[in-house]
Order: C-alpha cells, then structure tokens, then sequence
C-alpha cells in the first residue's frame, strides 16, 4: 500500500503547518512517562487533575507559537478543546495508541487506546492520527507491526486524515543495549531500514529518531549524511522528535536534520521538561520566557532550512482530480443518496 493524498489529507496536513509548508510542532502525548516525572518517589500519587493541569499550562503558553500540538486522548484533550488552550487557528494532532506496548519475550507489539478509534479522532476534528510504534526490523515482531500500521492507513483513507506514524527502535534480547556504544553503530541503519519500510505502507508523515546517537557519534558531517539517507529513502515528508535531549543538541539536531531534507520538527521535552519540576508562578515563568524562547529558535531554523511538507507531495497534488463534478467522484463508495 503506498500513499494516496486526498482532499481531505492535504487540509489536515495544511493545518499542521505554516503557511510555507513548515511544521514546528509541539508534542504533548505524554502519560505514565509524565505522571512518573510528576512524581518520582510514586508515579501512582500523580492524579489526573495534576497531569490535566500541567499540560493546560503548556499549552497555554506554547500551542498558539507552535504550527500545530500533539496531545493524547486520556489527559486534557476534552479539556483543552472545551476552554480554548488549542487555539481554532492551529492544528491539532491525536495519539491512537495506548501507551506503553506489549512485550512478547523482550519484542514488541502496539495496541489501540481502550475506547478509542481513528474515527472517535476524525470526530473529534483532528487534523491528524499519530501512531508511535516500537520497531525493529529483524523482530519476530516486525511484520505485526506493519500489518498495524497498514490497518491503520487503511481506516485514515477511508476517513481523509493524514496518519503520522513514530518509530521508535529498540534492542532486541540478544543484541547491544539502547544507548550504548555498540548499539550506536547499529542505529543508523536501523532508523533508516525503519523508515524505508513504513514509509510505504500509506504512512502520510513519518515522525523520526535522529538517526545518529549523538553521545557516541560526534562528527555533525556524518548527522546530515545518515539524515541526507533517511531523506533519501521515503517519499513522503518527516520530522524530527525530541526524545529528551537536552535542548542544546536538540536545536543542532533540528539545523541538521532540516538541512538534510526533514521538514521540521515535532517536539516535546526538549522545549518544555524542566517546568515539571517547578510549581506555580515559577512553572508559569519557565514556560512563558525559556520554553517560548526555545520554540521559537526552532521554528526560525525549520523556517531557514526545512524542505516544506507540500514540496514532497507536488507530484501527488498534482494528480488530484479537481475537475468539474469532482464532487460526485469524490467519496462515492460510501457514498449514500438522500432521499
């Protein structure tokens, strides 16, 4: 299954971006990793108010500087819609998967949300699906995996919604670790081989590792190679996620992956982690001058180098049928008169 733009993906991409096709977007999915971070002695006693009032409060200050926000649907979504922490003007982008995954013997396998559904996110007025998935190519795993995703395209095509999928690696049970320095030598190719193989599977937008550990890896020439090589490989447009590095390596990262064909960014911690250790008006501080200030260098960087979304898509667009009665055309297998 390959990529079949639509209409009705085109305007939900649109609403992601800026008006140059740039995507500087802020990731606020977070659950069991943010009530862990909100309390370190007992993640247990982080309530749902305290998750739901940490992440109005970034978006507070953060959603309407960001072309587009990334949220779940457990903590303040409803919330944020309701009272306007998402402004109507920006995009907004639902998770789908329930958080965490299921361990077969050290592989791994996604699962949909409980209660949850593409079409609940379509409802909802979403401007797009996201789907992280925990990927690795030579897993027993593997092919389950894709055959979710292809599920999942499968169920946006039919809805119009662009589908964003993030892949995350890991080790496998008999190989290097994540994070270590025989796993760094490995990891390009592994988020590279990822890519070329999700890609095509009626991905829309993929949301990508920086292909390089950086702590191991410090030659910013051999970055923008393995980046120029992710580009390379899919044809569809991706950006770049934070994985909570520090805010420093994170922006060279940004510079890097941009220039290398990525058309900008989709981040969280990076931007704004320090503020869940604060409280109050220090909270508000951090996030109102620091986080603010974080984002927008980013976005002037994605703004200066990033290959705008709709530029990858230019042979797609083009193909669209837009000729007169394209509206009977348009939809007409589910389409039911009215009587």
């Amino acid at each position: 299954m390959t990529t079949s733009l639509s209409l009705g993906k085109i305007r939900g991409l649109s609403e992601i971006a800026d008006h140059n096709g740039i995507l500087a977007m802020t990731a606020l999915d977070h659950r069991q990793s943010l009530r862990r971070a909100l309390e370190q002695a007992n993640p247990q006693n982080a309530s749902y108010e305290a998750v739901v009032d940490f992440k109005l409060q970034v978006l507070l200050h953060l959603a309407p500087r960001s072309t587009a926000v990334l949220i779940d649907p457990i903590y303040g979504l409803a919330e944020a819609l309701v009272k306007g922490y998402i402004p109507g003007q920006r995009g907004f982008i639902v998770s789908l998967e329930e958080t965490g995954y299921v361990d077969e013997d050290g592989e791994r396998l996604s699962k949909i949300e409980h209660w949850w559904s593409i079409a609940k996110i379509k409802r909802i007025g979403a401007s797009a699906v996201k789907i992280l998935l925990h990927y690795h190519p030579r897993s027993k795993t593997a092919s389950r995996q894709e055959d979710f995703i292809s599920g999942a395209a499968r169920a946006c095509e039919q809805l119009d919604i662009p589908l964003i999928v993030e892949p995350i690696s890991y080790s496998l049970p008999d190989e290097p670790k994540k994070g270590t320095a025989d796993f760094a030598r490995i990891r390009p190719q592994l988020v590279i081989e990822t890519a070329r193989r999700l890609a095509p599977l009626g991905v829309d937008l993929l949301k990508c590792e920086f292909p390089v550990d950086v702590a191991h890896e410090g030659d910013p020439s051999a970055w923008a190679d393995h980046c120029s090589q992710l580009t390379d490989v899919i044809a569809i447009p991706w950006v770049l996620l934070s994985a909570g590095v520090e805010y420093e390596t994170f922006r060279e990262q940004v510079r890097i992956a941009c220039a290398s064909g990525a058309s900008g960014f989709l981040a969280g911690r990076a931007i704004w982690k320090e503020a869940i250790t604060l409280q109050g008006r220090d909270r508000d501080h951090f996030l109102a001058s620091h986080a603010i200030d974080r984002l927008n260098e980013l976005y002037e960087i994605a703004a200066s180098y990033a290959r705008p979304w709709h530029l990858v898509y230019e042979e797609a667009m083009q193909a669209i049928d837009v000729s007169e009665g394209w509206h009977r055309r348009y939809g007409e297998a589910d389409f039911v008169a009215m009587e």
